[in-house]
């Protein structure tokens, strides 16, 4: 393992260094190696749970998905004290005491609340131009710079592209899918109360679509339900940060402060201790002894360990940001009309228009 030197780390940004930096991170359920934890469903999948079969039939499941991973990180930059201040703290007022953290939009700068805002909208598009135009990601990064480390697709208007900088995804290895059962029996027989007959009961017991099942006034088994999943092989986080992708975003006014600035930005947010819980039944931690650590990879392909941790990545991401000088903060407002403007003519009705009319 080398020193972290001042020589390592700008080379991190320096046109002929290192490809990207990687972390394999080992986790475990809290209850242990062969504990039962709980992936993600998606209502499109036959079992819902995102298994894939590999070629000598190893299932491989996603825990949490790329996306996922960086909706749960972004929003560190919003909430914890030492970070506020390295990022601008933009708020969409939706009504009179209530309001969404920039942070907190699926898209960034391309969402669907930032359209719908005033002056953010122009400002945002005049920053994504700037960026087709000339290259120039400066604007991008006075505006939404997390923008630049979790990536953006302005789809809905400019089509500006910019890849993510940081990728996370955990996946577990030589799964097996588990199902449960379980059987509600209501606290009473309430045909003996007579809240109804006992041939409405008789007609709805064991009935689960019918209403007084929904209700809670009758029996209901649930056979067969999504039990979660049990590894036989490793959970795996990877993580990396694209030091290529990095270099690639250019300023008109400084890019070495501009690119020191993404990347304290985006260390902050790939070492940042991992908050497990990542759903009901899905707790996981670092495996102890740790079997992981960060690695720099050459374009050769060769692989040096390094000591890269989160109190380092946040000192330097302090002294960068500041150097670099974060963009201003600010509240702006969401106006209904520009959101409704925003609607596909063609196929949602418009407030006080048909369908067909509009």
């Amino acid at each position: 393992m080398i020193d972290l030197s001042i020589d390592t780390i700008n080379s991190w940004i320096h046109p002929k260094g290192p490809v990207a930096l990687v972390l394999k991170q080992h986790l475990v359920p809290v209850e242990g190696p062969e504990g039962v934890f709980f992936p993600p469903t998606y209502a499109d999948l036959a079992s819902n749970y995102n298994i894939d079969t590999l070629s000598d039939g190893t299932k491989v499941v996603t825990v949490d998905s790329v996306g996922s991973q960086a909706n749960r990180i972004e929003p560190i930059f919003g909430t914890d004290p030492d970070l506020i201040r390295l990022v601008p703290q933009i708020s969409i007022e939706l009504e009179p005491g209530k309001s969404i953290s920039l942070l907190h939009a699926g898209h960034r700068l391309g969402d669907a609340i930032v359209r719908s805002s005033e002056g953010l909208k122009e400002d945002a598009q005049a920053a994504f131009n700037v960026f087709l135009s000339k290259g120039d990601a400066t604007p991008l990064a006075k505006l939404g710079p997390t923008s630049l480390v979790f990536g953006v697709w302005d789809s809905r208007d400019t089509q500006a592209k910019l890849p993510r900088l940081l990728q996370s995804v955990i996946r577990a290895w030589d799964v097996d899918r588990l199902t449960r059962s379980a059987q509600y029996t209501p606290a009473a027989d309430y045909s003996k109360l007579e809240v109804f007959s006992e041939a409405d009961k008789e007609k709805a017991d064991g009935n689960a679509k019918s209403p007084l099942a929904q209700r809670g006034f009758v029996a209901v088994p649930a056979p067969g339900a999504h039990g979660g999943v049990l590894a036989r092989g490793s959970i795996i986080r990877d993580v990396t940060i694209n030091l290529i992708a990095l270099r690639r975003l250019a300023s008109e006014i400084d890019t070495e402060k501009l690119h020191r600035y993404i990347l304290g930005l985006t260390l902050v947010a790939a070492t940042e201790p991992m908050d497990g819980f990542l759903r009901q039944g899905c707790l996981l931690v670092p495996q102890i002894p740790a079997s992981s650590s960060w690695e720099e990879v050459a374009r050769t392909g060769e692989r040096t360990a390094i000591p890269l941790t989160s109190e380092l990545a946040r000192s330097l991401a302090i002294r960068w940001a500041a150097e670099f000088g974060v963009g201003k903060s600010r509240t702006v407002k969401f106006s209904k009309d520009r959101a409704i403007d925003d609607l596909p003519d063609k196929t949602v009705a418009k407030p006080g228009k048909s369908k067909k009319e509009a």
